[in-house]
């Protein structure tokens, strides 16, 4: 069975519960995206069930769908959409459409229960990180875009995937 994850913004004004088989936060996203809404190390995030959502505070959840390509000619909106706590900014999970039975959690939204930490970090879309940015130290692989294992393939790779 799925795990539950219990999750919240930091002034706890939105509360939230998610199942999800994907639980080990491995990937870390150094996209230009995830760093500057994330903070500094970007963004680490968890996959689950969108239809198993359940959300207290709805109405101080607000949602940024970033600018893709900004500034060029091919400059479009994401399809994902970050939502986050519109009184304290905390990011809270990603939706994108393309896989409306997904979510992404934010792995540093989750209260409950303690994450394992994995064996190694997957850092991905290291191609636009800047130079000062410093990855994590430990077992890491690195990759300059998208990793070739999807979220719920790495987990049943490393026998993490809870069914």
């Amino acid at each position: 069975m799925p795990v539950t994850l219990s999750g919240s913004c930091h002034c706890g004004a939105v509360k939230f519960t998610v199942d999800s088989s994907t639980p080990v936060p491995y990937q870390l996203c150094c996209c230009s995206i995830c760093r500057k809404v994330g903070g500094y190390v970007g963004a680490v995030n968890l996959g689950a069930h969108s239809d198993t959502l359940k959300i207290q505070g709805k109405e101080h959840i607000s949602v940024y769908k970033a600018i893709m390509n900004r500034g060029e000619k091919d400059e479009h909106e994401a399809n994902s959409e970050r939502n986050f706590c519109s009184k304290c900014s905390a990011m809270l999970w990603l939706y994108d459409s393309e896989w409306p039975e997904l979510l992404h959690p934010f792995a540093s939204a989750i209260d409950s229960p303690e994450l394992e930490a994995p064996g190694e970090m997957v850092c991905l879309m290291t191609a636009s990180k800047p130079s000062y940015f410093r990855l994590p130290e430990g077992k890491k692989v690195v990759v300059e875009e998208y990793p070739e294992l999807s979220l719920a393939d790495w987990h049943k790779k490393h026998g993490k995937y809870v069914k």
